[in-house]
């Protein structure tokens, strides 16, 4: 099933186009790897699909579906929910590590204490972060480390029950370990959500990507599973890429 579909996007930023008629389907319970040099039009990509590039005043056309319907036929708050983007430095709140899963939820429902307790608790466990955190649900969330501090960032767009997560660069500032759990966490919850990685590192969308897509100066190379596009790419320009000979 085809979770988010992509149609002749073109993306603006001012005078600058960041994203060159880009079409691709994006299938439901896979993670999508995206990769590319700097300014290939990787995080538009990303803030395209959840409408923030609005923000910066950008002008889009083309168009983007959610299961078959139109993003700009959604309330951007109901879009966001069902599409979180998750940035390369961890964002914590201010305040506890509870108060930072607790926050999103409250804001869109009324809950009861122990319905908001478990909530909290689901998302620390699906982000492989519980164990780490369950006796310092009320210290400062800024007191975790970097890669239980983007850990956290994943439990706190969980609770907001997504359908789709969307991740720009989230280990790039991460050592070895915390890599191997974020990637771990990811490889768990694709059973649950669809999730499109925006990555520099071309390792680590071969090892956890099912599909990925190579993008160059705005426009979309080639995409295909995987495998295929890490030992034999159809375009000259994503085996230059991928060997190292440019980017």
């Amino acid at each position: 099933m085809i979770k988010v579909a992509i149609q002749n996007l073109n993306l603006f930023y001012d005078t600058v186009q960041a994203l060159k008629n880009i079409s691709l389907d994006i299938q439901n319970n896979e993670i999508f790897g995206v990769i590319g040099p700097a300014n290939s039009g990787k995080s538009s990509l990303l803030r395209a699909i959840n409408r923030l590039y609005e923000i910066d005043y950008a002008r889009m056309t083309g168009r983007i579906l959610l299961d078959g319907e139109d993003i700009f036929n959604l309330p951007v708050n109901d879009l966001r929910r069902r599409v979180g983007l998750i940035f390369a430095t961890p964002v914590v709140l201010p305040g506890s590590v509870y108060k930072n899963i607790s926050y999103g939820p409250k804001l869109h429902n009324t809950f009861k204490k122990n319905e908001l307790d478990e909530r909290v608790s689901t998302a620390l466990h699906a982000a492989n972060l519980w164990d780490e955190v369950k006796d310092r649900l009320w210290d400062s969330a800024s007191t975790l480390s970097g890669g239980q501090q983007q850990r956290l960032c994943i439990a706190r767009t969980l609770a907001m029950d997504p359908e789709v997560i969307m991740m720009d660069e989230p280990c790039s500032g991460l050592d070895p370990v915390s890599t191997t759990k974020i990637e771990a966490t990811m490889l768990e919850l694709k059973k649950q959500y669809t999730f499109i990685l925006v990555t520099n590192n071309t390792k680590q969308a071969a090892r956890i990507a099912d599909r990925t897509a190579f993008f160059l100066s705005g426009e979309l190379i080639e995409v295909d599973i995987s495998k295929t596009i890490f030992t034999s790419p159809r375009d000259q320009r994503t085996d230059d890429y991928i060997r190292g000979r440019f980017g």
